[in-house]
């Protein structure tokens, strides 16, 4: 790249990484249900995903996660990338009904990786490896529901995985995934 194209764009469409979550992120949601299914039966998990539709479970467990989901993107960029939060706009795209997290400013790329990654391993991993070993089935589905909406961050981390440590990358302001800056 030279300076007439100072950028590499990382990014897609939010209509393709959403179809792509799909492809990213189904398999593992598929994986993980079976894995329960497999221990505690499907019956179970029925009752956790019917649960998890409970108006009252929806306004106290599922709309305070998606908060949170955001939340831990800003912590992790914040805290690995040694920012203030207050370097990280967090906010509701109303168009779109899409809440975001966006850093303001170019960060390492490893540090956008600990960020974009952090909201599936702390909601939807970590919460199905409990809700498998201990027959959770509404922490199960929340934990399932909560690993598909961080599959738009598994698509953003598929986008970037060749990038080299050092670079630095600006999160794109409309579209998922971010720019890579040139060195």
């Amino acid at each position: 790249m030279g300076p007439e194209n100072p950028v590499q764009d990382r990014s897609v469409s939010m209509l393709t990484a959403n179809l792509l979550v799909l492809l990213s992120t189904g398999p593992l949601v598929a994986a993980l249900g079976l894995a329960f299914v497999a221990r505690w039966g499907g019956a179970a998990l029925a009752q956790g995903v019917w649960s998890l539709l409970e108006p009252s479970v929806l306004l106290l467990a599922v709309l305070p996660g998606v908060l949170a989901h955001e939340l831990l993107h800003a912590l992790g960029w914040a805290i690995s990338a040694r920012r203030p939060l207050s370097a990280i706009r967090i906010g509701v795209n109303w168009r779109g009904v899409s809440p975001y997290a966006h850093p303001k400013d170019p960060m390492p790329v490893e540090a956008y990786r600990i960020g974009a990654i952090l909201p599936a391993l702390v909601m939807g991993l970590l919460p199905a490896g409990v809700a498998i070993a201990m027959g959770k089935p509404l922490l199960m589905a929340w934990s399932l529901f909560f690993l598909f909406t961080a599959g738009g961050d598994i698509v953003v981390l598929w986008l970037i995985r060749d990038v080299g440590a050092g670079r630095l990358v600006q999160d794109h302001p409309t579209r998922a995934g971010c720019r890579v800056l040139d060195s």
